[in-house]
């Protein structure tokens, strides 16, 4: 059974800085193309950074862009998304999606069938 389980979210203060954990449990970790999405209140899910798998080439949404860095570790199975200078909009529940049958990263969440539950960051002002 496949699994992808976030954790890292929390209560923090606008300026801080979090990192986010998402490890894959049950399928091939190597050769997927990993991102994390996110779904503030009232709005749609969004994409928000992305991993390919060989070569590890990022990708980011361009409004986060410069404060958000996505990173993995084959290791633990595992990826990260670190947010600096947090905002009041960066508030959301963050998601993490795997695309198993590609290794080729999306911005579109058509493309990722597996998605772990979400973790919710609340930033306060």
């Amino acid at each position: 059974q496949v699994q992808l389980v976030e954790s890292g979210g929390g209560l923090v203060q606008a300026g801080d800085t979090l990192t986010l954990s998402c490890t894959t449990f049950g399928r091939a970790f190597h050769n997927s193309a990993m991102a994390w999405f996110r779904q503030a209140p009232g709005k749609e899910r969004e994409f928000v950074a992305a991993v390919s798998s060989n070569p590890m080439t990022p990708s980011y949404a361009d409004s986060v862009k410069g404060r958000f860095t996505i990173s993995r570790d084959y290791a633990k199975n595992t990826i990260y998304l670190r947010v600096d200078s947090l905002k009041p909009e960066d508030t959301a529940v963050y998601y993490c999606a795997a695309r198993f049958y590609s290794g080729i990263s999306s911005i579109y969440i058509s493309d990722y069938g597996y998605w772990g539950q979400g973790t919710q960051v609340t930033v306060s002002s």
